[in-house]
């Protein structure tokens, strides 16, 4: 099963066309590059929800939070993050 879990955006690269930008996302310590084509609005410490690579939206941090410890109490947060290490920039 695929989720899409929370990121804590640590750095964006703001050299890249808007269709293509990509900024470095924290799920908590594990780091990957995202694209943020979807949420343009998005800036370092934001909270992105991410699937497959792709950030879909902007959710707060304490929700984010939350979700981090339902997937760390299901034991689906390392499989979710690992099982995508093919993803752009990993």
């Amino acid at each position: 099963m695929c989720l899409a879990i929370p990121g804590k955006i640590i750095s964006l690269d703001e050299n890249q066309d808007p269709a293509f930008r990509v900024g470095k996302v924290s799920f908590e310590g594990i780091n990957r590059n995202v694209n943020l084509s979807m949420v343009p609005e998005a800036r370092v410490n934001d909270y992105v929800l991410v699937h497959v690579g792709v950030a879909l939206n902007l959710i707060d941090e304490e929700e984010a939070l939350k979700t981090f410890e339902y997937l760390k109490n299901l034991g689906k947060l390392e499989e979710e993050i690992g099982e995508h290490d093919n993803q752009i920039g990993t």
